[in-house]
């Protein structure tokens, strides 16, 4: 793994933080960028617990802003030292934030106690809980509130913070009262001062990993510096947890060999399975199947969730709630009523006869799972996909074979143009035309634009009753969804 000096800003100051004190002893919480989807969580998890608790970040946008309104917590929009006065006991470092960020920099400077979002929730919320760790590059947001709401149902109370709002009780965090703490393990970088992937900082007594795929390009020089992140995570979990290994990925098989817990595998490919699933049947309401246990047949389940990946998330939840003894009867209860997670396969309406669905994909692996997906949702329906590559990653070159070729499932196919930024270089980024030129070559109507507002008359234009229309992006898309119901509305 690469140390701080190997970062351009490390040269600007590495140093030691100040102690972080017991909880008991800490009053007042300040979160810089706390508009961000976990950093909100956080925030909430923090007021939740009894904390005063304030933040900043550069713009405030619902919903996160509107969150944190209802829960009183104050929040400045725009960057100053000023915000950090009164001086708070605490101050969480979002990861978006570089060295000569106003506020970190004076956080650093004044020498208050700060900490990275993973080492708060190590230390204020997992504590010396059963901590069950969910990642992957693909599926651990959904795997983690499946795994979260099998716990809640059964009556277990866990604590839990996921990177997504959970369509049941539309939350995304709890503290809970329970003996576990459920946690999507990100193997992004934690903070500016400190380079380790997230999922480093949990202290997992039991984990799933469910894919190992090259990603975040801006953080990962090659798919060896990516894998090593992952052996160390398997590595790291004490010899009485359980390592659960997605069997169906070669990559995830090999990090059997870095544990020294107890592993345990599952999937729907080749022999040998811990967990699979049988006579697997599939339809508009979700999926059916046969739960099998080191060969034995356990019980029926109905997961209300589309696609072949969502099966094995929750093959993966099975594994560890078994192991944690829950009963086959919680757990066929827990995955029968979970309704998902916003922003993934999420209907946000239906105009002209066009169905209008928003997902978060924005990995060529999860776009192509995202349109198998929900052409099996709707086998009778034309699929006409959009997507916007918006993070650092998905707008790199390295990633436009895997593009080409995500978007089989797909009758016509949209591609909204990146912005080319400042912290980009030419020869890495992604050249659209290319991806457009190779989707127009398997026959499919493809085209590109630049933002929401020049796709929309592109896609008013297209659509026809019957199609769906799947918007794809890890962003806020220009609200292309709403302003596309709106002109569909206008036809009908």
């Amino acid at each position: 793994m690469r140390s701080l000096e190997d970062f351009p800003d490390a040269h600007l100051r590495i140093f030691e933080r100040p102690r972080v004190p017991d909880a008991s002893e800490i009053q007042s919480v300040y979160l810089i960028g706390i508009c961000g989807t976990g950093m909100g969580a956080l925030a909430g998890l923090f007021h939740d617990a009894g904390y005063e608790v304030r933040g900043s970040d550069s713009a405030t946008w619902p919903p996160m802003s509107e969150r944190l309104d209802a829960m009183g917590i104050a929040v400045n929009e725009g960057y100053s030292a000023s915000n950090l006065q009164p001086e708070a006991d605490l101050v969480i470092v979002g990861n978006a934030c570089t060295p000569t960020h106003v506020e970190a920099a004076f956080v650093r400077e004044s020498e208050l106690v700060q900490q990275s979002l993973p080492e708060a929730v190590a230390h204020f919320f997992i504590g010396d809980r059963r901590s069950l760790v969910v990642t992957g590059t693909h599926g651990k947001t959904t795997t983690t509130s499946l795994l979260a709401h099998v716990f809640r149902t059964a009556g277990k109370d866990p604590g839990f913070l996921v990177g997504g709002v959970m369509n049941n009780g539309d939350v995304s965090y709890a503290v809970g009262t329970g003996d576990h703490f459920i946690v999507e393990g990100d193997e992004y970088d934690t903070a500016y001062f400190d380079k380790q992937p997230k999922f480093m900082h949990y202290r997992p007594t039991s984990a799933i990993v469910t894919s190992v795929e090259f990603d975040h390009a801006d953080i990962y020089s090659s798919m060896e510096d990516y894998r090593e992140a992952f052996s160390a995570f398997a590595s790291s979990l004490p010899e009485s947890g359980l390592l659960v290994l997605c069997a169906d990925d070669p990559e995830v098989r090999r990090l059997a060999g870095a544990a020294i817990s107890r592993t345990s595998t599952y999937g729907l490919d080749g022999p040998d399975l811990d967990v699979t699933a049988v006579r697997i049947n599939t339809g508009s309401d979700g999926q059916r199947f046969d739960l099998m246990v080191d060969g034995s047949v356990l019980g029926r389940l109905w997961l209300p969730l589309s696609g072949r990946h969502n099966l094995l998330n929750a093959l993966a939840v099975a594994s560890i709630a078994l192991d944690e003894g829950l009963r086959i009867e919680e757990i066929r209860e827990g995955i029968g009523s979970f309704l998902g997670i916003q922003r993934r396969q999420q209907i946000r309406g239906e105009e002209a006869g066009v169905i209008v669905l928003d997902d978060f994909a924005h990995h060529p692996t999860a776009v192509k799972a995202t349109v198998q997906a929900t052409s099996e949702r709707w086998p009778d329906r034309r699929i006409v996909a959009v997507f916007e590559p918006r993070s650092n990653s998905s707008r790199r070159k390295v990633f436009e074979e895997g593009y080409a070729t995500s978007f089989g499932q797909a009758g016509a196919v949209f591609l909204s143009r990146p912005p080319f930024r400042h912290n980009d270089r030419k020869e890495d980024f992604m050249d659209v035309d290319v991806v457009i030129q190779r989707i127009r070559e398997s026959g499919a109507v493809a085209d590109s634009a630049e933002g929401a507002d020049n796709l929309l008359p592109l896609l008013e234009s297209e659509l026809q009753a019957g199609d769906v229309a799947l918007i794809m992006s890890n962003g806020g898309f220009g609200n292309l969804h709403e302003k596309l119901l709106a002109e569909l509305s206008e036809r009908s």
